[in-house]
C-alpha cells in the first residue's frame, strides 16, 4: 500500500529527526512540542544522562522498534518482520523489557519510547483511518467488477470512472497475498490526512455522491469519452489509451529494434516542454516507436567526457523498466524506491555530504537524518496529493479503457463493420478488424468484425516464468492485459493521476536540491539488470542490461515511461503527476529545511517571529497575553491567543499573500511578516 507506506516512512523519519533535533539542541523539532492537525504533542526540555552519542542512538533505536512494530503488526509475514527487529535490536544490546516513557528522567529508553508513543496516538487521529486499517470511510465505486482473465468489459456502465478488479487470489505490490478477490479503493480518501508542508491554500474542496473530498494542488479532470462523438476530447481519450497497446508491442525479445539507452541519448528534458494540450501530447510521445523526445547530454559534468552509447534490445529495456519501477527491484514501493535510491546516492564515493552542495561537510548520521526526514517528509505529501486526485475524479484504468472502447467496435469508418462513435481509432499494424480467415475469427467465425491488437500476448502464453515469455502477436481486444503479475494486473485504485509520476518527481526534486546537484554523483547513476535473472512476470532480459541516469529528473521521467510500457498509465496521467510532484517536492524541501536552523534566543521584552517569509504557521517567541493580526490596510483579522512557553504558532494559512503586521498587548506592533 504505497500511501500507507510512505507514511510510515515519514513517520519513522520523523521519530529519528526529532530525537537527533533534541540531542543536537541546535535545531528545531519537527514533532515534539508542536501542532500536528489537531494533536498537540507534549514536550519539555530535560537532561539526558551519559555520553550524548549513545544516548541518541539508543533513543533513535528505541523509538524505531516500538513504532515499526506498532504500524507493522498486522502486515502479512509480520513475524518474519518482527523476527528482524529483535535480532538487531537484541545484536544492539538494548533491551525491550525496558517500557517507560519517563523521559524526564534523562533516560534514552524511555525518551525513545516517549517519542514512539506520541507517534503512535497521533496516528491515530491523522485522517488516515490507521484505527480500522485504513479503510475508506465513504468512497464506493460506481462500476461493477472486472476479471482480467475473462474476455470482455466485465461490469462496466461508466468508461470515465474507475472499475475494480476480480481475482481467484489477489497479490499485492510486494508479492503478499491479500484475502479476498476483489480489492477496495486503496487510500480513496487520503486527501483527509495531515500532511508535512502542503496547507489549505493548496487544496480545495469538492463534493460528489454527498461526500468531501479534499483535493491537494488540483490539475483539473482529465480527459472524458463522450460515446456520442468520435470528436474534441473523445479523439484524446482513445489516442491515449490506445498508444498504451501500441507500446505493449514494443515488449517482443524476439523483435531486434535497438535502442541506444544511455544518457548520451536519453533525458534531458525541462518541465517546461511538457505537453499541454492535445497536439502536444502527440508531439511528446512516439506513439509507433515508444519514448518521449529527450535528446541525452553531450558530456559527462563530472568527467568531461562523452557519455558512452549503449544499444539494447528496445524490448529488453521496455520490460525492466516496466519491472524495475513497478515497485522497487525488491519490493521496495515506489516511496520505498526512492529511499532506495537515496541510499545509493548517500553511499557514493563521490558524493560529498554537504547539505545543498554548501557549507560544512555533514556525519553520516546527519546527513542520513536530514535526507530522510526530507524525503520522508515529500513522499508523504507526494502520496496525499496524488491520491486525493485519484479519489475524487475515480478515472477509469487502461485495461478497462482498452476493453470498453473496443467492444464499441471502430471510430475510424462508418462503411467498416462494426462502427461506433465510442470504439477504438483503426491503426494499421497495431489496431484493426478481425477478418474472415484470421486465426482469430473463431471456430464459427463468431469474432469477425471485432477489433484485435498487436501486443504483449499475456500470461496464457507463459508456461513458465522463469524460461518462458509470452511474446507480442495479434490477440483480441476484449483479452488485453497489462505486462504486470497475473494476481495483480493494476493497482486498486485510480489512475488519475499517476502515483510513480508524482512520487518520482518530487524525490528527484529532493535529491537534486540536498545535494545541491541536478545530477548524480560522478555524473551518472546506474542499476544492472542481468540476463535471465531479473525479469519475473516472464523470462529475461535477453542479455545484461544497465540502466542508466544522468540526472535525477532524468530516472523520475524514466519511471513515467515505464508506466506506460507497463500498460499502468496512459499519457493523461502521467504529465499532471510529475508536475504536481515537482511543486510538493520542491515546497516540502524548502519547508524542511527551515527546522535545521537554530531555535532563537529573545531579549526581554523581544519578539521574535519565525520563518519569515512564511507559508502556513507563524512561531511567535516572546510575552503577550494575546496576539492580532492586522493587514497594511489596517483590516484586522481575529483575536490570536498566545501559546505556552512564551512560544505561539498562529495557523495564518488563511491569509492571503502579501506583508502583515503582529499586534501584541494594547494593540502594540510587535513584529512585520510576509505570508507567501
Amino acid at each position: 500500500r504505497p500511501t500507507v507506506h510512505a507514511r510510515n516512512l515519514f513517520h519513522h523519519s520523523v521519530a529519528m529527526y526529532d530525537i537527533w533535533a533534541v540531542y543536537h539542541g541546535n535545531a528545531q523539532t519537527y514533532f515534539l512540542g508542536k501542532i500536528n492537525g489537531e494533536f498537540i504533542s507534549d514536550f519539555e526540555s530535560f537532561t539526558y544522562n551519559g555520553n550524548m552519542e549513545e544516548a541518541r542512538e539508543e533513543a533513535i533505536s528505541y523509538a524505531s522498534m516500538r513504532l515499526l512494530k506498532h504500524r507493522f503488526q498486522f502486515s502479512p509475514n509480520s513475524f518474519e518482520i518482527f523476527r528482524e527487529i529483535d535480532r538487531l535490536f537484541n545484536q544492539l544490546g538494548y533491551n525491550q523489557n525496558l517500557t517507560s516513557t519517563d523521559y524526564q528522567s534523562g533516560d534514552p529508553a524511555a525518551f525513545g519510547n516517549y517519542v514512539a508513543q506520541q507517534l503512535i496516538q497521533f496516528g491515530l487521529s491523522d485522517g488516515s483511518n490507521e484505527i480500522a486499517n485504513y479503510e475508506n470511510r465513504y468512497y464506493e465505486p460506481i462500476n461493477g467488477g472486472l476479471t482480467p482473465r475473462e474476455s470482455g468489459t466485465g461490469d462496466i456502465t461508466d468508461p470515465n470512472r474507475w472499475q475494480p478488479l476480480e481475482f481467484e487470489t489477489f497479490v499485492d505490490q510486494s508479492g503478499n497475498p491479500i484475502p479476498g478477490g476483489r480489492p477496495d479503493f486503496l487510500s480513496a480518501e487520503w486527501g483527509n490526512v495531515v500532511p508535512f508542508a502542503m496547507t489549505n491554500t493548496e487544496a480545495d474542496i469538492y463534493t460528489r455522491d454527498g461526500f468531501n473530498y479534499i483535493v491537494y494542488h488540483d490539475p483539473g479532470p482529465p480527459v472524458y469519452l463522450d460515446t456520442t462523438t468520435n470528436e474534441g476530447p473523445s479523439e484524446f481519450y482513445r489516442w491515449n489509451h490506445q498508444l498504451v497497446s501500441v507500446w505493449s508491442s514494443h515488449l517482443d525479445p524476439e523483435d531486434e529494434t535497438l535502442i541506444d539507452i544511455a544518457p548520451s541519448s536519453l533525458g534531458n528534458i525541462a518541465i517546461e516542454d511538457m505537453p499541454e494540450s492535445f497536439e502536444e501530447y502527440r508531439s511528446f510521445y512516439d506513439l509507433t516507436n515508444g519514448g518521449d523526445p529527450g535528446v541525452g547530454y553531450d558530456l559527462n559534468p563530472s568527467t568531461g567526457l562523452p557519455y558512452v552509447p549503449q544499444l539494447v534490445k528496445r524490448a529488453d529495456y521496455a520490460r525492466i523498466l516496466a519491472e524495475f519501477w513497478a515497485d522497487g527491484p525488491d519490493s521496495e514501493t515506489p516511496p520505498g524506491h526512492w529511499f532506495d535510491i537515496m541510499n545509493y546516492v548517500s553511499d557514493h564515493p563521490l558524493l560529498v555530504k554537504k547539505l545543498q552542495g554548501e557549507g560544512e561537510v555533514l556525519s553520516d548520521l546527519e546527513w542520513d537524518i536530514k535526507s530522510y526526514f526530507l524525503l520522508g517528509g515529500a513522499m508523504h505529501d507526494a502520496a496525499i496529493a496524488a491520491w486525493s486526485v485519484k479519489g475524487y475524479y475515480d478515472y477509469i484504468r487502461p485495461i478497462s479503457a482498452l476493453r470498453y472502447l473496443a467492444s464499441k467496435g471502430q471510430s475510424s469508418n462508418e462503411a467498416l463493420p462494426n462502427y461506433h462513435p465510442a470504439g477504438v481509432d483503426l491503426i494499421p499494424g497495431f489496431i484493426e478488424l478481425v477478418q474472415d480467415g484470421d486465426p482469430l475469427a473463431g471456430p464459427q467465425g463468431e469474432n469477425i468484425g471485432e477489433v484485435k491488437v498487436f501486443a504483449w500476448r499475456g500470461h496464457a502464453y507463459i508456461p513458465d516464468p522463469e524460461t518462458t515469455y509470452a511474446g507480442v502477436g495479434w490477440i483480441l481486444a476484449a483479452d488485453w492485459n497489462p505486462y504486470q503479475r497475473q494476481t495483480f494486473v493494476t493497482p486498486p485504485f485510480a489512475g488519475y493521476v499517476s502515483g510513480h509520476s508524482t512520487y518520482s518527481r518530487a524525490a528527484a526534486e529532493v535529491l537534486t536540491q540536498l545535494t545541491g546537484d541536478p545530477y548524480f554523483p560522478g555524473g551518472m547513476g546506474e542499476f544492472p539488470a542481468i540476463r535471465n535473472e531479473f525479469l519475473v512476470f516472464e523470462d529475461g532480459p535477453t542479455a545484461d542490461v544497465t540502466l542508466q541516469w544522468a540526472t535525477y529528473r532524468d530516472a523520475s521521467d524514466q519511471c513515467s515511461l515505464s508506466r506506460i510500457w507497463g500498460g499502468i498509465h496512459p499519457p493523461i496521467d502521467d504529465i499532471p503527476g510529475r508536475r504536481i510532484g515537482r511543486d510538493v517536492g520542491v515546497n516540502a524541501f524548502n519547508h524542511g529545511i527551515e527546522y535545521f536552523k537554530p531555535d532563537v534566543e529573545v531579549e526581554q521584552g523581544q519578539h521574535v517571529l519565525y520563518p519569515n517569509p512564511v507559508t502556513d504557521f507563524l512561531n511567535v517567541v516572546g510575552e503577550s497575553s494575546a496576539y492580532r493580526i492586522m493587514n497594511l490596510r489596517w483590516q484586522f483579522y481575529g483575536l490570536q491567543v498566545a501559546g505556552r512557553n512564551g512560544v505561539t504558532r498562529l495557523d495564518i494559512r488563511f491569509l492571503e499573500k502579501g506583508v502583515y503586521l503582529l499586534l501584541g498587548d494594547n494593540n502594540r506592533v510587535v513584529g512585520k511578516f510576509i505570508k507567501e
